[in-house]
């Protein structure tokens, strides 16, 4: 539960103040740009601090980071409430996003540390469950707390969560990894550690494969004002209809995932899962270019989408890690890295270049499954026998 907890600091961080944009926007005088630059300051940060880590708590432990983390973030979190210019907002959602990764990267870590291939995958599961409720409500709040009490309230709500976090995990959490599994704390055995991983053709194609697909769908979540409001028509209070549906994807594919865990190999849970995003971007591609866009069947694909990266996003997460046990830090860090910089130029750059255009919206999103898709493929011609053993149970 601590750990499904941490897991759900980064959807919250993003989505709950999304409602609360146009008032942040009148209340410091804000452009557009520059409220989008605030989203973009926060993953930038996020995936460049995310790097180091896990690769650090592979040697002072992983408990130390996690509370570190929290509680700069909770810091940097009554900065944005406290917020009196733009430029102010953008360095503390800078600063939140360097603390943030802190909790997300070791949140995957530890269940390799505690537990056997096929209970970390289910706990892993969890985790991802707990992600999807988070960003399914994260909006309705954010809308709920700027109606009532204005946008700074919504950075106070954060403010609080992190803090009961940090209290609950100061008091629960305890410290997983052996002082036998340690690393050598110093710049030369971190930077042999990067060079490693980051010259194995075989991580970096499986990264890839798991940190690019979900953008298939984010980019419609960081194109939301305009996708949701100037396309289909809704109120800025019908938004969470667009969450709820596709978080319930991603939370029914994470139970799938659970479910399939030492049942059948990892390698055929991956490939279902890749064969459902495949469908539901093609239905998704044709009836953008075909039909004229309407709100009962926009969700839908998208949804069905998030089924598919919810049922292989666990049993690729873990393959990953197992590369390299004695540094999953480090490689958790990197594949998050590589996620989160995917994230960052899906927001800052695909979105604004598609979002006036549902079709090419559309677009866009087989594009990017499509780059993972290749990578998976490469990944599995070199490597034929990555997770072909199930997990035993």
């Amino acid at each position: 539960m601590l750990l499904a907890m941490l897991g759900t600091l980064g959807p919250f961080t993003v989505d709950t103040p999304l409602p609360a944009f146009g008032g942040i926007e009148l209340g410091l005088h804000a452009s557009k740009v520059q409220m989008q630059q605030t989203l973009s300051a926060y993953l930038f940060s996020f995936g460049l601090m995310s790097l180091f880590h896990g690769a650090i708590s592979d040697s002072v432990g992983r408990r130390p980071m996690v509370l570190w983390g929290l509680g700069i973030f909770t810091f940097a979190t009554v900065g944005c409430a406290l917020s009196q210019n733009i430029g102010q907002l953008i360095f503390c959602r800078a600063l939140q996003g360097l603390a943030t990764g802190a909790c997300i990267v070791i949140a995957r870590a530890i269940p390799r540390d505690m537990y056997p291939a096929h209970d970390a995958q289910q706990v892993m599961s969890v985790v991802t469950l707990y992600f999807g409720v988070a960003a399914a409500f994260a909006p309705l709040i954010g809308g709920w707390l700027f109606v009532a009490w204005g946008w700074r309230s919504v950075f106070w709500f954060l403010t609080a969560y992190a803090a009961a976090l940090w209290l609950a995990n100061v008091r629960l959490l305890p410290e997983t990894l052996h002082p036998s599994q340690r690393q050598t704390f110093d710049a030369a055995n971190l930077l042999r550690g990067y060079w490693k991983l980051g010259r194995d053709p075989q991580f970096l194609l499986l990264a890839v494969a798991v940190g690019v697909p979900i953008n298939g769908t984010f980019i419609y979540l960081m194109s939301a004002p305009v996708f949701l409001g100037l396309h289909l028509g809704l109120a800025p209070t019908q938004y969470f209809w667009f969450f709820t549906l596709t978080i319930s994807g991603v939370m029914g594919g994470a139970w799938i995932s659970g479910r399939l865990a030492g049942r059948i190999a990892p390698k055929r849970q991956i490939r279902l899962g890749f064969l459902i995003m495949i469908g539901a971007s093609g239905v998704n591609l044709a009836a953008n270019w075909l039909l004229q866009v309407q709100v009962v069947w926009a969700f839908l694909p998208l949804a069905v989408y998030c089924i598919g990266w919810g049922t292989m996003q666990p049993a690729l997460t873990l393959l990953l890690l197992d590369l390299y046990p004695a540094r999953r830090g480090m490689a958790s860090s990197l594949q998050i890295f590589i996620g989160a910089m995917s994230n960052s130029l899906a927001a800052g750059v695909l979105a604004p270049l598609v979002m006036h255009s549902t079709a090419l919206l559309a677009t866009m999103s087989s594009a990017i499954l499509g780059v993972s898709l290749a990578a998976w493929w490469l990944a599995h011609r070199r490597w034929p026998a990555i997770g072909r053993a199930v997990a035993p149970r």
